[in-house]
C-alpha cells in the first residue's frame, strides 16, 4: 500500500451531544507521534463531529509529517447542516494545505446510514437493522443510490470552493456511489462471515474499476465472535438513544484480543495483495468505551470497542507512560504490519 493508516476519533457529535469528553491538546498530540513512531503510519483519517477539534489534531499531524484525511462525520444532520459543516472544514483543511500538509478530504461517510432522508427510519439504529433484511434493502438501493449521488454533488461542489486538495467519501457499498466527482474510491469495506470466502477478490474486483482504492474503516472489536460479525461488532452494546453514550453490553462477551489482532492482520494483507492504495484501521481509541478489568463483562465496554488500545477508566498506563490507555494486542499487529 501507498499510504498505511489509522483513524483517529476526536468525537462524534449527535444532537448536540459531544463524545471524547477528555480531549486534552498534548495527549492528542502524543497519540498522533505513537501512530507515526510506532504504529508506522503514514497516514491518519481525522474523524469526528466538531470542526475545531479536527482542525487541531490535524494540525500536530501535519506537524508530524503524516498524509491528513480530513473527515467530519455528520450523524443526523439535515442536508442544509451537512453542507454547511463541510463548508467550514473545507476551509480549515485548505489552511492546512497551503502549510504544506498533503490533505485528502472525506465529504462524510455512511450517509445513509447516519443521517435521515435517504433510508426509512429515524434513528441509526432502525437503519442499520434494515441491513439485515436483504430483501428491503434490494427494495431501496436504487432510491438510495440516487439520493446519495445526488446529495454528494453538492456537497463535492461546496467542497471544492474553498478546498483546492483531492476529495472523496467513505461510502458503504449499498450507494452504489458515483465516483466521477472522486479523487479516490473510499469504502467502509469489513469481512463478515457470510462473505469471507469471496472478500479477497472483491476487493480486487474494486480495484479493477480504475481509481486508486481507500479503503476508509476496517476492523474489529475485541470480544471473542466479533471478527464474523465485521461491522456489525457493535450490536452488543446498549446506547443512550438521545445522546448515543454506551451505557452496557448485553449477553456474555469474552475478551479475545487475539482474535481482533488477527482479523486486522489478515485484512490488511489482503488490502496489500489487493493492489489497495490506502487502508485506514478503525481505529487508535475510542475513549466512550473504557476498559473495566475488574468489573463484569457488561460493564466492560472495551470489550466491543474497535480500538486497538484499551482505554482505561482513570489513571494511566505502563507501556506508554502518561498515556490513559493501553495497548491491545491488535496494536502489535498493525505496528508489525506496517513496518514490514
Amino acid at each position: 500500500m501507498r499510504a498505511k493508516g489509522i483513524s483517529y476519533d476526536t468525537g462524534f457529535v449527535h444532537n448536540g451531544n459531544r463524545g471524547r469528553e477528555r480531549f486534552d491538546a498534548e495527549v492528542v498530540r502524543r497519540e498522533l507521534e505513537i501512530i507515526r513512531d510506532d504504529l508506522h503510519c503514514t497516514a491518519v483519517r481525522i474523524m469526528g463531529g466538531d470542526p475545531e477539534r479536527i482542525e487541531l489534531a490535524a494540525g500536530y499531524a501535519a506537524d508530524l509529517g503524516l498524509e491528513i484525511w480530513f473527515s467530519p462525520y455528520p450523524l443526523e444532520l439535515s442536508r442544509d447542516e451537512m453542507l454547511a459543516l463541510f463548508a467550514d472544514c473545507a476551509e480549515r483543511a485548505e489552511r492546512l494545505r497551503r502549510r504544506g500538509a498533503t490533505v485528502v478530504f472525506v465529504a462524510g461517510a455512511e450517509l445513509s446510514l447516519m443521517n435521515k432522508g435517504f433510508l426509512p427510519g429515524d434513528s441509526t439504529d432502525e437503519r442499520v437493522a434494515l441491513l439485515s433484511d436483504p430483501a428491503r434493502v434490494r427494495e431501496h438501493i436504487g432510491l438510495v443510490a440516487a439520493k446519495v449521488n445526488a446529495f454528494l454533488s453538492d456537497a463535492v461542489t461546496v467542497v471544492r470552493r474553498s478546498f483546492g486538495g483531492q476529495v472523496t467519501y467513505a461510502a458503504v457499498p449499498l450507494e452504489n456511489v458515483d465516483w466521477a466527482p472522486f479523487d479516490f474510491v473510499s469504502l467502509d469495506l469489513y469481512r463478515s462471515a457470510e462473505i469471507a470466502d469471496q472478500f479477497a477478490e472483491g476487493v480486487k474486483r474494486i480495484v479493477a474499476q480504475g481509481k486508486p482504492v481507500a479503503i476508509t474503516e476496517f476492523g474489529a472489536a475485541a470480544y471473542r465472535g466479533a471478527g464474523e460479525l465485521g461491522a456489525r461488532g457493535l450490536e452488543t452494546v446498549v446506547f443512550d438513544p438521545d445522546t448515543r453514550v454506551p451505557l452496557r453490553l448485553v449477553g456474555d462477551p469474552v475478551r479475545d484480543e487475539a482474535g481482533q489482532a488477527a482479523y486486522v492482520r489478515e485484512l490488511l494483507e489482503a488490502f496489500d495483495a489487493g493492489g489497495v492504495d490506502t487502508a485506514f484501521v478503525f481505529t487508535f481509541a475510542l475513549y466512550d468505551f473504557p476498559h473495566r478489568p475488574e468489573a463484569e463483562a457488561c460493564d466492560d465496554l472495551d470489550l466491543a470497542s474497535y480500538g486497538i488500545v484499551k482505554v482505561l477508566d482513570g489513571g494511566s498506563g505502563v507501556a506508554f507512560p502518561g498515556m490513559p490507555w493501553e495497548p491491545k494486542a491488535a496494536f502489535a499487529a498493525v505496528s508489525d504490519h506496517y513496518r514490514a
